[in-house]
C-alpha cells in the first residue's frame, strides 16, 4: 500500500519485487520446457559438435595456418573428442540442467528487460537517457561473446585438452558431467566478458572511469591479455594465440571508445 504521499513504501517495493521475479520463474520455467523438448537436437547438432573433428572452425584454422605457412600443434592428430556417461543418471541430469542452462541464455534478454522495469521508476529522467540503446547493444554483445565462446573459445579448448597428454600411457576419457560444465562455465563466461564495454559505459557516466586509463594502462592491458589468451588456449602455436587475443583486445578497445575523455 502506497503511502500518503504517493510514494512506495518498502513493503511496496519488497512486493513489487516477488513479483517481477515471479515473472522471471514463469519466463525460465516456460524456456527451460522448450528447451527440454528440443534437447536432443540442440545436443547432438549444437551441444556436442566442438567434440567433433569436423567442426568447421578446426578445418579453418588448418586451412588457414597452412596459407601462412605455419603448422598447428596436434593438427595431424585430432581425431575428435568420445564422451562418456559414467554415471546411471548422468544423462537424465544433463538433460535437465542443460534445459535450464539454455533457457537463461534465450531468456537474458527478457530477465533483464523485467529486472529493468522494476529499477526505472526510481531513476531520474536524464539517468534513463540513452538506456535502450544500452539494452540493446548489452544484449547484443552478450550474444556475441556466447558465439565467440562457442565458435573459438570452446573448440579450442577441447582440441588442446584432447591432445594434452601428461603420459603415454595414460588414456583420455572424458565424462559427459566434465565437458558439459567446461562447456556452460566457458560459453556464460564468454558473454558475460563481452559485457565489459557495457560495464565501462557506466563507469565513465558515473565518473569512476576515464579514457585516460585505457591510455595509461594499454601496453600493461596488452601483456595481461596475451597472458588470459593463453591460459584460455595454452595450444603453443603463436596463429591460435593471435586467433584469440585479438578478439579479446577489440573489446579492450571499444570500452575505451565508450568512455569521455577528461575535462580541462
Amino acid at each position: 500500500m502506497a503511502s500518503p504521499t504517493g510514494e512506495m513504501t518498502f513493503w511496496d517495493h519488497l512486493d513489487a519485487l516477488r513479483g517481477v521475479l515471479l515473472r522471471v520463474a514463469a519466463v525460465m520455467f516456460v524456456a527451460a520446457v522448450g528447451a527440454f523438448i528440443a534437447m536432443p537436437w540442440v545436443f547432438d547438432r549444437f551441444i556436442m559438435g566442438p567434440c567433433s573433428p569436423d567442426f568447421p572452425l578446426y578445418a579453418l584454422f588448418d586451412r588457414l595456418a597452412a596459407s601462412c605457412g605455419v603448422e598447428l600443434d596436434g593438427a595431424a592428430a585430432f581425431r575428435g573428442v568420445e564422451v562418456v556417461s559414467l554415471e546411471l543418471a548422468s544423462q537424465f541430469f544433463i538433460h535437465m540442467s542443460a534445459s535450464c542452462w539454455l533457457a537463461l541464455v534465450v531468456a537474458f534478454p527478457i530477465i533483464i528487460y523485467l529486472l529493468w522495469g522494476f529499477v526505472a521508476p526510481g531513476l531520474y529522467p536524464q539517468e534513463k537517457r540513452g538506456v535502450r540503446r544500452v539494452f540493446v547493444f548489452g544484449n547484443l554483445m552478450f550474444y556475441i561473446g556466447v558465439a565467440v565462446g562457442y565458435c573459438l573459445v570452446i573448440p579450442l579448448t577441447v582440441r588442446f585438452l584432447a591432445d594434452y597428454r601428461l603420459s603415454e600411457s595414460i588414456g583420455a576419457i572424458v565424462s559427459l558431467d566434465s565437458y558439459m560444465d567446461n562447456f556452460f562455465t566457458l560459453l556464460i563466461l564468454m558473454g558475460a566478458v563481452f559485457e565489459l564495454p557495457v560495464v565501462a559505459w557506466f563507469l565513465g557516466k558515473a565518473g569512476v572511469l576515464t579514457r585516460g586509463f585505457f591510455s595509461r594502462y594499454r601496453r600493461h592491458a596488452i601483456v595481461a591479455l596475451l597472458i588470459v589468451s593463453a591460459l584460455i588456449t595454452p595450444t603453443g602455436d603463436p596463429f591460435t594465440l593471435a586467433v584469440v587475443f585479438f578478439p579479446i583486445y577489440a573489446l579492450w578497445e571499444l570500452s575505451a571508445a565508450l568512455v569521455p575523455k577528461e575535462k580541462h
